[in-house]
């Protein structure tokens, strides 16, 4: 038992080091934020971020309108992120973003179909902004990778021809 524990807070000291060299990156946009708060109030970033995670998933769980905190999180900082990639001479990044994009679309048409359900799963848009940012994870192996690489490549190996000739022949004109 002791050993296990030992293991949880390796991971845990780890990805507290992960997060720190993160918020300490000054290539990323929101290094001056944390820089200034820091500054201010004397207190650690990473306690701040902290902070920051548990006021947002307390909203997401008890918020008048957690759907529009869970959407700006889930589309703001992709979209935003998915430009500079757009515009870096590098394949890499645009490759992760539009895995995420896939990954986010089939998700919203798969929850617009299932409405009533969102309304009946307690803490839907905690669970939901949860899954979001486990797909926007800066590492090799976050969600939208895994569900691209274990659901959504493989069915449309299978399935890719009559997918197109159901395109083609809807977009085909007839004269």
């Amino acid at each position: 038992m002791a050993a296990q524990v030992t293991q949880v807070q390796r991971f845990f000291n780890g990805y507290k080091q992960e997060v720190s060299r993160s918020l300490r990156d000054a290539s990323k946009p929101w290094t001056k934020v944390f820089d200034a708060v820091e500054e201010k109030t004397g207190v650690d970033r990473v306690n701040i971020f902290a902070g920051a995670v548990g006021l947002c998933a307390l909203y997401l769980t008890f918020g008048w309108c957690a759907q529009i905190l869970c959407n700006i999180i889930g589309v703001l900082y992709p979209a935003y992120i998915s430009i500079h990639a757009i515009e870096s001479s590098t394949k890499q990044e645009d490759t992760r973003w539009l895995i995420y994009w896939v990954t986010f679309g089939i998700f919203t048409v798969i929850e617009y179909f299932s409405g009533l359900l969102t309304s009946l799963i307690p803490f839907y848009w905690l669970l939901k902004c949860t899954f979001l940012i486990w797909c926007m994870l800066p590492n090799k192996h976050n969600g939208s990778t895994i569900i691209y690489h274990k659901l959504v490549r493989p069915y449309l190996l299978k399935h890719h021809e009559s997918v197109d000739m159901i395109i083609d022949n809807g977009t085909m004109t007839h004269d």
